[in-house]
């Protein structure tokens, strides 16, 4: 079974080669990779051309932000399982893609998330916060949960059917998508719990006080658009315990 990974980057020479060797470190072999990139300007190209003989295809164009780079890169993909691995991130170690494929052998399951560490910049193994998710249950959505959605994967026939990421949101595409595939279309998806996805700190939906508000307004018109019934007060109150958890919370 062939999974299609996806890195979208722009100007990121500090990070994507740990993003790049991640990938290539896994154990699993029957891999695509498609590198995605915006115009990189500060060396991200160099970085790129070091391993272009093992990346599978890459592009460099400009494009309309982070989720448009993430669509061109699923329109590539021919893979039957599709992840996205951002630039900042890296695998939690080299056997995630097999557990992935493991999965993926039960014809029945179209999709599947696990759990993501939030680690320091400069050290990837202090963790500053863990996001520990939980099996999907019809509801969850509207008490401000989500799926960590850099351990979702997808498999490809689910985008053709449904559609990929929504370029109308300024921020909240991959909840979105993720409401719509799970709520709303009621695709089979299983949760693994063990950490899939270590993410450096500093995400930009959550760098200002501005962009938080943004994201919420953003989640209520997602909500709203995929026939999920959210109540502003009560779901930003669960999703400020629900963070707040996040930092104290032990695998």
């Amino acid at each position: 079974m062939k999974v299609s990974i996806i890195t979208a980057v722009l100007n990121n020479s500090d990070y994507v080669g740990d993003c790049i060797q991640s990938l290539l470190g896994q154990t699993y072999r029957n891999i695509e990779y498609i590198l995605v990139d915006g115009g990189s300007t500060d060396g991200t190209l160099q970085i790129i051309k070091k391993y272009e003989n093992e990346i599978s295809k890459w592009i460099s164009e400009p494009d309309n932000g982070l989720y448009d780079a993430m669509n061109k890169g699923i329109a590539l993909a021919t893979g039957e399982v599709i992840g996205l691995l951002n630039a900042d991130d890296v695998y939690a170690d080299n056997m995630v893609l097999k557990k992935i494929a493991g999965v993926f052998t039960d014809i029945s399951i179209d999709g599947c998330y696990g759990d993501l560490v939030y680690v320091d910049k400069y050290n990837l193994n202090r963790i500053v916060r863990y996001w520990k998710s939980c099996a999907y249950q019809d509801g969850l959505f509207c008490n401000g949960w989500a799926p960590p959605h850099p351990t979702f994967f997808v498999r490809r026939k689910v985008y053709e059917k449904y559609g990929v990421f929504d370029l109308s949101y300024s921020m909240g595409n991959d909840v979105d998508l993720m409401m719509r595939f799970l709520s709303k279309y009621k695709m089979k998806a299983v949760y693994i719990p063990d950490i899939l996805v270590k993410m450096r700190v500093g995400g930009v939906s959550n760098r200002n006080f501005l962009n938080i508000v943004r994201q919420n307004m953003e989640l209520f018109r997602a909500g709203k658009k995929n026939d999920i019934k959210i109540f502003p007060p009560g779901f930003i109150f669960r999703k400020i315990i629900a963070r707040i958890s996040q930092y104290t919370s032990k695998q």
